[in-house]
Formats: structure tokens, sequence, C-alpha cells
């Protein structure tokens, strides 16, 4: 004997919708998707800056928002990194190399100065 026929009625969720008793409702942010792909691969290498550092003392690195955990660094250095774990929402690396910084302001205008004065003495 259906619902209907016990007299209950058809069962409909928030807004109307017919669901079962098993469906899920979709609260608490769930993706039906999972998650989405990873913007980095496992082995590859990645000119980096740490950002800051984590409880166990390891530097975090973001890439394209991707919380990369990085030992023997500290914020402020710019690194080269490589890979070697990826997880759900996070990934491990090793430094191997120190990275090529962005040049600042400082830097160019010190550049600037530089090659006015060889320009004077020639």
């Amino acid at each position: 004997m259906s619902d209907e026929e016990r007299g209950y009625g058809e069962r409909r969720g928030y807004g109307g919708q017919r669901r079962g008793y098993g469906e899920r409702r979709g609260y608490g942010g769930q993706r039906r998707g999972g998650f989405p792909p990873k913007p980095v691969e496992v082995g590859k290498e990645y000119d980096v800056e740490i950002q800051e550092s984590s409880r166990r003392g390891e530097g975090i690195a973001r890439i394209k928002g991707l919380v990369c955990f990085v030992p023997n660094s500290k914020p402020g250095d710019h690194v080269k990194i490589r890979i070697t774990r990826i997880s759900r929402r996070f990934a491990e690396a090793e430094v191997v190399g120190k990275g090529t910084e962005a040049k600042t302001e400082e830097a160019e205008a010190t550049e600037a100065e530089t090659s006015e004065e060889e320009e004077a003495e020639e």
C-alpha cells in the first residue's frame, strides 16, 4: 500500500518538490561534482613566494588558490618548489632552489641609475 492509499498524500519537500525518503537536501555546501581539478601536477616545478607559516612551522604558498605546504621555508622567501604530493584540499612540495624574484620598483630604479652612470662615464 502506498502513502497515497494510506491517506498521507504525496511526500513533497520545500518548494513543492517531490522527494523520496533517502534523498539529500544539499545543505552544508556539498557539491555534487566533488573538488575542482587541481592547478598543479606532481613533479612539476613552480616559482612561488612563501606567504605565511603553518602551525607545524612549514611555509605556506598558494598556487591559483591551492594551499601548498613547503618545509624549510619562511614567509617572504622566493623559492622554486617541486610538488611531491597532492591531496584533496592542499599540496605538499619541496624546495629545489632559489626562485626568481619579481623585479620591484626599487630594483628597477637602482638598475636605471646604474645604467645612467655608465652612460655618463663613456
